[in-house]
């Protein structure tokens, strides 16, 4: 089996305060690891989580995104996921888990949201 790779570029975003973070590939059961460690390495008070690039996310990604949530509401922050392409929103409200989230449809919408 070929294992896939995720490639997670951070930046800052528009606004003081903003971290965005790419990612390119799949979040699963290979990749998850590299995404927790991004996750926890930001500490900026908003961080917004990119998915333009994602093709699909799997159970494990599933509970990779509900730790980010933890982390980042444990320490007072914002977590929100910008462009999530149909699947992976579709998974998101099928198993309610997008309760916990802010999404927008693109990430400039979740840079210009109020904090």
């Amino acid at each position: 089996m070929l294992k896939e790779n995720m490639q997670i570029l951070s930046s800052a975003g528009a606004r003081t305060g903003q971290t965005i973070l790419r990612l390119k590939g799949p979040l699963n059961i290979h990749t998850i690891f590299d995404f927790q460690a991004a996750v926890r390495a930001e500490s900026s008070p908003v961080l917004i989580v990119d998915f333009s690039d994602v093709p699909f996310i799997d159970s494990t990604g599933l509970g990779a995104l509900v730790g980010a949530h933890l982390t980042v509401q444990k320490a007072n922050r914002k977590l929100a996921l910008a462009a999530m392409n149909p699947q992976v929103k579709a998974l998101l409200d099928m198993t309610n888990v997008s309760q916990f989230f802010e999404a927008y449809h693109t990430v400039e919408e979740a840079e210009a949201a109020p904090t």
